[in-house]
């Protein structure tokens, strides 16, 4: 086979950037949304 038959393509070192850029970028907004909606709520159950 050619390599080009076997290579997904998705290895290169910018997909691997960008792949590590979008998880980062899902783990703060997650961060972000239990922080800033999560302890509001909990205080406003608990007081």
């Amino acid at each position: 086979m050619a390599p080009a038959e076997t290579d997904s393509g998705l290895d290169h070192p910018s997909f691997l950037a960008a792949g590590g850029t979008l998880a980062a970028y899902a783990i703060v907004i997650l961060a972000m949304t239990a922080i800033l909606f999560g302890i509001p709520y909990l205080l406003f159950v608990l007081f």
